[in-house]
Order: structure tokens, then sequence, then C-alpha cells
């Protein structure tokens, strides 16, 4: 866990109201990210994620890839904001206190596959990045026109709202799926990192001034990963997690939280926040039973093998028996006391968990909570 530190010089950028120790007044949230955060981007491009998808909290599919909320749902509701509609989904969106540009399969690098040959969206982050500029943009010329005045965000917002990005774990996984080795992987780490330090900036030409960044989880104790590629039983942890896995997601994460900081030095005038999730997710799995949780590699949702996942029959997955559809990758039977999902993803209960580590700021870089992320202070770097 990253140490507290006694703030010597601390700001307010135009997004924070009141006094120095007032909570920031984040009208509108603006995400970047992979399944980890996508409420419906994926889902509207390609189909939705179908049910159990969603049954906890929607009580039907709702985009997620998950029983329930993700943490990017928790963010908004902490800060009195309406949960996010993806940028993508046409149906019943509201973007007037954000907009999600998430994708799930989304890599910072641009992957030069298909969705269809490997999985991976064809929403990286530079395009995440293009659609934001271009919603910003007709935002402000269709938002005093009637009903869009209710839809869209107002143009300060753009300034004042909180940016946030979860992305990285599809970049690290996809070296894999190239059958790379785990040096070759960590090679390809400085220019996946150089990339995302771009679109970053992007971002800030484009008027963000608070950014909350999110490291990569142990992809290493996922299901997905532990089924899909060789490990050896000396490269298993002692919780069961595949520590080159996890050591990858390591290694990008510490050179991340060095991007962060240059980031700090050339742009002085934003706040910037490293969230350490790695250290949560890998504790809540470690010590599931502590918190209340049971099973942490075996997938609530999915269906046989030592994991409950098949790559091939998924969370949802049907098949057809004397012409009828037959629900095989089925929930199981409390998915509030487990913690991940479908073999890839957490489930609500997990995700809650996680957002309550985060949230006070224990885990970050400064050290300080959500609700005051948008104050300049110096880091622990």
């Amino acid at each position: 866990m990253i140490g507290f530190l006694v703030f010597s010089s601390i700001a307010l950028l135009p997004s924070c109201s009141g006094s120095i120790a007032s909570p920031c007044n984040f009208p509108a949230i603006f995400n970047f990210g992979d399944s980890n955060s996508d409420t419906g981007g994926l889902s509207a491009s390609f189909g939705q994620a179908p049910a159990p998808n969603g049954e906890t909290y929607f009580h039907a599919p709702a985009g997620r890839y998950s029983d329930g909320r993700l943490i990017i749902d928790f963010i908004a509701e902490s800060l009195g904001l309406p949960h996010l509609s993806a940028y993508l989904d046409s149906v019943g969106s509201n973007f007037s206190h954000g907009a999600n540009f998430a994708s799930a399969g989304a890599t910072i690098r641009p992957q030069n596959t298909t969705k269809s040959q490997s999985g991976v969206s064809p929403f990286s982050f530079d395009v995440q990045l293009v659609q934001f500029s271009d919603f910003q943009k007709r935002s402000q010329f269709f938002n005093k026109q009637g009903i869009f005045e209710k839809l869209l965000p107002k143009e300060d917002y753009f300034s004042q709202a909180l940016y946030t990005f979860d992305m990285g774990q599809n970049d690290l996984t996809a070296g894999y799926k190239l059958n790379l080795t785990t040096e070759q992987v960590k090679a390809s780490v400085p220019d996946i990192l150089s990339q995302f330090s771009n679109a970053v900036k992007k971002a800030y030409n484009d008027g963000g001034r608070a950014f909350w960044i999110h490291n990569t989880g142990p992809a290493g104790c996922l299901p997905y990963v532990l089924d899909r590629f060789p490990i050896t039983a000396a490269q298993v942890d002692k919780y069961g997690c595949a520590t080159p896995f996890n050591e990858v997601a390591q290694y990008f994460n510490q050179k991340l939280k060095d991007v962060v900081s240059q980031l700090r030095k050339e742009l002085p005038s934003a706040a910037f926040t490293y969230v350490d999730v790695y250290s949560v997710k890998y504790t809540l799995i470690s010590q599931a039973k502590k918190f209340g949780f049971e099973l942490p590699l075996i997938a609530c949702c999915g269906h046989g093998g030592k994991y409950n996942f098949n790559n091939l029959l998924r969370c949802g997955a049907k098949i057809k028996e004397n012409g009828k559809e037959i629900l095989i990758a089925k929930s199981c039977q409390n998915p509030s006391v487990r913690v991940i999902w479908d073999g890839i993803h957490f489930t609500e209960a997990a995700n809650k968990w996680i957002f309550e580590q985060i949230a006070n700021g224990s885990y970050s870089d400064p050290p300080i909570p959500l609700k005051m992320a948008c104050h300049l202070s110096e880091s622990t770097d």
C-alpha cells in the first residue's frame, strides 16, 4: 500500500469549489477503459451481454459484464451522479452528467486483429479519445436545442469533470495470445504506456483537469488466464494465481506510475491520482474468506472445468437440444459471496468491496479520497 504524506502545497483547480478542505464538485464523469468499466459500449456495437449478466442489480442485461454494478457505477453513485451511459448506446442514454467511452476488449495500443479473430475491441484508447473529442464539440452545438439541453453536458462541465481511466490488462494478455514470452510482453510496455500518455494529454488538451487512473489488476488470478494459457505448477503461487502474469501486471503498474509522475510535471495545472487497484484485488482474492467471500478463483457464472470457465461456453452460453435452446453457463446460487463473476470480470459484491477500499485514498498516490481528486498536491514519488 502506498504510504501517506504531509501535503506541503495544495492548490485548487477550477473543478473544485469552496475552501481547500471542501470536496470537489464534479458535475460529470468521462470514463475511458475496457470491460472493467464498460457500461454498454461493446453491447451496443456487437450485441447485448446476455443474461444472466445484470441479474443482481439491474435484473436484466445492462451492457455490463457482471451480475450488477461495476466500480465506475459506484464512483458515480458516490459523487451523486447517475450511472454513465455508454457513448455508443443510442437507446435511453442521457449524457448530461458525462459519458462512458469504455469498450469491453479494448486496448491502449491498437491491435492488428479483429474482434472475431481475437475478441479485441476495435475501440482502442485512441479511438475512444476521438469519440470523446467529437462528443465534446458536437454536444456544445446541440445542447441548447430543445430536448438536447437536458441530455448533454454543459460547456463548463468538461473542465470541471472527473476523468477516469482503467485500461491495460488486454494489452498484456494480447501479447500472450501471440505466444510472446513474459520478457517480450514486458518489452512492449514502454510503447503501450507512451501511447497511454499521449492519449491522456489529448484529454487534457480537450479540457480535462482531474484524472483518476486505475492501474491494472492481477490477471494471473483470473480463471480466463489460468485456464487458457500453459502454466506450470512452479509458476503458481500459494493462492493459486499464475505468477508470471501477475509479475507482468506489476511491472506495467510500476511503469504506469512513472508515466503518471511525468504527466504531473508536464501538466502542472492538472491533478493526477494513481490508484493501486492491483493491491486491492489481490488482497481480496488472497484473503477472500476473511472478507466474507468464497471460492475466489472459481467463476460464479460459467460451465465446466477446474475454474467453472470454458472460453467457448462463457457466461450466458446456450446450446440447442431437441430444437430448444438451453442455458448451460448459468449463474451460481449466491453471487454476493463470490469474487469472480464470469472468469474474467468481478461480481457486483467484489466491485463494491474494491470501491470501498479505494474511495478513501488509502491506495492512491497522492493518498487523497476520490471526492478530493480535483486538488493539486504533491505525490509520494
